[in-house]
């Protein structure tokens, strides 16, 4: 069971959220609850939980400021899932930069959080390390106290033995981050396993007699510890060049995929790995900056500037301008002309995450406000999903692309019904009141139209004119007052908009081929008089 601790000021939520998910089936135990993230803190020493799910907005201390304690100052490494109102999305944004496994809207669907602690289950199964000596099984724990700096001295020659390492070498830890061949393909596929990992490197591991933990950092991501005094011995090349190269190769036949890697700085003693560690997920900040580069080391890139501001707002207006007015050619050079910006000036990971972020919210509010909904286009998952997917800028840009063309194409047919919205809402105004006293030029007076063009347009559009139209809505609903009351005529007539019994009587005769009086009597099986 993996321990659960539930973080959020009102206690209805957190109530709601414990009888909402049946939590021991998907394997979850609820440890404890909190009301701030000073109170979380105080309990994760006590039931150390290997998933916190917070809101954002909390007095004391909210949950930025919890996530931000439990990364800076605490020994604890829980997944995090923030939970929130659609008004928090900027600082959800910061505590994704935090590395929060997911961000859910309220009202929370349990759907959709089902399905997130599901993925999470195995994320946490999977943070486990394996090594390639006989097929021996670590534990996580014991890369994570590695990785994280959690040991007591007198512990490192017991890992060192666990994980079958020496003390003492030249190790360096290296993320290998797994592409997709389309950028289209659904987040994590082809996926990789921890075993598909230590298969691949397998022979690697035999020709320099090594072991090579491996470690999954997070889906798609996996980090291997190298022992390059050996390593480097077995290629006959101390610079290590060649075996980021073997081990990069190795790991794109898994799937037949490109694969980039991510070189931390080299330590010579293994309770040093944190730095390695560390300057591996810094070498990652340049992933977008380094496009195209299959091996990313630190040593190389490390102060080399980035870029972690907005997009300009030129570019960002004249895109959503351009998509609103279907304008392929130009949104097409738009998008091209912002992933070169990417490039030229070196954007950071997050800055393009804000960049692409801005430019899905601005069109999922375009087709907002033109009352559509965003959720009909097809490509709008993956774009949401994009980060996960592991595409390099080139795939990203045509992840991008597609979703420009479709939301154009859709922002294209909702002006094209937005045209007939008019015409639409006066409809709905007739059959609300038809049972006024309506006629053509009032209602046109109301709307600001002309009567003689609003009549050709409710014909065009509903093919009937609008007197047979508001005669049938009267006359349908006399039926009913036939049918289910016993009013006399002239109260029926009153009802349902005629100012005169004789002119409904007929009315009804001319649309229905009987009397209001012949239709009930037909309904009670006589016939003649009542």
């Amino acid at each position: 069971m993996y321990k659960v601790l539930l973080v959020d000021d009102e206690m209805f939520v957190r109530k709601g959220l414990m009888n909402l998910i049946d939590w021991e089936a998907l394997g979850y135990d609820i440890c404890g609850e909190a009301d701030n993230g000073e109170e979380a803190l105080a309990l994760m020493d006590e039931c150390q939980p290997d998933l916190v799910v917070t809101d954002i907005r909390m007095p004391v201390l909210d949950g930025l400021g919890l996530i931000a304690a439990v990364i800076n100052q605490r020994q604890l490494n829980p997944a995090f899932i923030i939970v929130s109102g659609y008004h928090d999305f900027k600082y959800a944004q910061q505590a994704l930069r935090y590395g929060v496994n997911d961000y859910i809207l309220k009202p929370i669907d349990e759907e959709e959080l089902t399905a997130t602690l599901r993925k999470l289950a195995g994320v946490l199964g999977m943070r486990k390390l394996a090594t390639l000596a006989g097929g021996n099984h670590v534990t996580a724990s014991i890369m994570e106290t590695l990785l994280h700096g959690t040991y007591q001295e007198r512990d490192i020659s017991q890992y060192a033995s666990a994980i079958g390492l020496p003390q003492e070498s030249r190790f360096v830890y290296v993320l290998a981050e797994l592409h997709p061949a389309a950028p289209e393909e659904a987040p994590g596929s082809p996926e990789w396993s921890a075993k598909d990992v230590v298969c691949a490197l397998q022979p690697l591991a035999d020709r320099s007699d090594s072991r090579i933990p491996v470690f999954e950092q997070s889906p798609g991501m996996y980090g291997v510890l190298l022992d390059l005094r050996k390593l480097a011995a077995e290629q006959g090349d101390p610079s290590a060049m060649p075996v980021y190269q073997s081990l990069r190769r190795a790991l794109s036949k898994v799937k037949n995929a490109a694969v980039t890697l991510y070189v931390g700085q080299t330590v010579d003693r293994l309770q040093d790995v944190k730095e390695s560690y560390q300057s591996a997920n810094e070498a990652l900040s340049y992933k977008f900056a380094e496009d195209g580069r299959d091996i990313i080391m630190i040593d190389d890139v490390r102060g080399t500037p980035l870029y972690y501001f907005d997009m300009a707002q030129e570019l960002y207006a004249s895109l959503l301008e351009q998509l609103e007015e279907n304008d392929k050619k130009a949104y097409t050079a738009s998008i091209d002309k912002l992933f070169a910006v990417f490039r030229e000036q070196r954007f950071a990971p997050n800055a393009v995450t804000n960049a692409i972020t801005r430019c899905v919210i601005g069109v999922i509010n375009i087709i907002r406000k033109m009352d559509g909904n965003e959720n009909q286009l097809q490509s709008l998952p993956a774009m949401l999903d994009w980060q996960s997917r592991h595409v390099r800028l080139e795939g990203l840009r045509q992840l991008m692309t597609a979703f420009a063309a479709e939301a154009a194409e859709l922002i294209s047919r909702l002006r094209g019904e937005q045209a007939k919205g008019g015409i639409e809402k006066i409809r709905k105004y007739i059959e609300a009141n038809y049972r006024e006293n309506l006629n053509l030029k009032s209602i046109a007076s109301i709307f600001y139209m002309n009567p003689v063009y609003l009549g050709q347009l409710f014909r065009k559009t509903y093919g009937i004119y609008f007197n047979d139209f508001l005669l049938g809505l009267r006359v349908n609903e006399a039926k009913q007052l036939l049918r289910q009351t016993d009013l006399r005529m002239y109260e029926i007539a009153e009802k349902v908009g005629f100012a005169n019994a004789d002119y409904f009587v007929t009315q009804f005769e001319k649309l229905e081929h009987m009397t209001p009086t012949d239709y009930r009597n037909k309904l009670r099986g006589r016939t003649g008089k009542p």
